[in-house]
């Protein structure tokens, strides 16, 4: 079976640790005002992807999806998707059959997933085909072998559990090991795929003014895992520094701030920089005027613009005198 290969990019903030990732391929059948066929990606319960046989293209339905693939991805994931519908559409006529239903409208749907916790490194997934919202086939990942709760279920239960090597083809215990042991990877139940879902933080220097304190501010970052850390001359500096917590943007990335008091003499005297290592990348950023955001330009700008006006209104003011003294001068004549 041909499967749709999606992104995950995964955070749980109310449940710290447990995290999901669930897949729904529903087909139906009959005349009803509803797509014959669809797809619908949740990360810890979150819609993150979507796809119809109406539209036939798939779609991110959160930001960061839109952000981090382009057009090119997009355009691929939807051939595979419009393939998966092509298989679903076989899919719901042989579950007809064998319940001999020839009329009427009807559904097939794939619902698999796993979860896992990132703290202890525990992990659980699931396979199960319904059948008119009922249970039709299900993998029972540690007995590795296809269970049918219906009569209908049983002939192929039994075709797929002596298939070992179709059996073996829809193992996902090596995809929940990988999910385990690195989140940065997904390993679609159905084709074995990886991809990376790892996000580098942008980094700023950010300061009020000469005398504030510089701020070192990592943002747009995934997963939470972070350090910033401050050099003072290629050594590690702690003196006179305040580290946030990290904090959870709404895009569901993160961001975190490390602030530092540097006097402008200590900064002349020597080289302070920002290091921030993410995923294995390391972002360095060094405290030179040029490199620093601060709002000091706009006061000057500000500065600039009313001192302007006041010498306008002046000029202004003048020029009414003169003229008013003038025309006096005018009427004595």
């Amino acid at each position: 079976m041909r499967a749709v290969v999606l992104l995950l990019l995964e955070v749980t903030l109310a449940c710290a640790g447990t995290h999901s990732l669930k897949y729904f391929f529903t087909a139906v059948s009959g005349d009803i005002d509803f797509p014959e066929f669809t797809i619908v990606g949740l990360v810890d319960e979150e819609h993150f992807i979507y796809f119809d046989s109406n539209m036939k293209k798939v779609v991110p339905k959160t930001e960061w999806m839109k952000q981090k693939e382009g057009a090119d991805y997009w355009d691929t994931q939807s051939q595979l998707a419009a393939g998966t519908h092509q298989v679903f559409r076989n899919n719901i006529q042989v579950a007809k059959e064998k319940f001999n239903h020839s009329t009427g409208v009807h559904t097939f749907q794939l619902t698999y997933g796993c979860e896992w916790d990132d703290q202890t490194g525990a992990t659980d997934g699931f396979r199960q085909e319904g059948y008119d919202g009922e249970d039709f086939m299900s993998l029972d990942l540690k007995e590795m072998r296809w269970i049918s709760p219906v009569q209908q279920g049983f002939s192929t239960q039994n075709k797929w559990n002596n298939n070992r090597a179709y059996l073996e083809g829809r193992n996902i215990t090596s995809a929940l090991s990988a999910l385990s042991a690195a989140w940065r990877k997904q390993v679609h139940p159905l084709g074995i795929i990886v991809f990376s879902l790892s996000v580098s933080p942008q980094v700023s220097l950010l300061q009020k003014s000469s005398s504030s304190p510089v701020s070192c501010h990592a943002t747009g970052f995934y997963p939470s895992g972070v350090t910033v850390t401050w050099m003072r001359n290629g050594q590690e500096h702690h003196t006179d520094v305040d580290l946030s917590e990290t904090l959870p943007n709404e895009d569901r990335t993160f961001q975190k701030t490390s602030t530092i008091r540097v006097t402008p003499i200590e900064l002349k005297k020597n080289q302070y920089s920002c290091v921030v290592k993410h995923q294995g990348e390391t972002i360095r950023k060094i405290l030179t005027e040029k490199e620093i955001r601060t709002n000091r330009g706009d006061s000057v700008r500000s500065g600039i613009i009313v001192f302007a006006v006041v010498v306008l209104v002046v000029i202004g003011v003048a020029g009414y005198i003169v003229c008013q003294k003038k025309r006096g001068e005018d009427g004595q004549l």
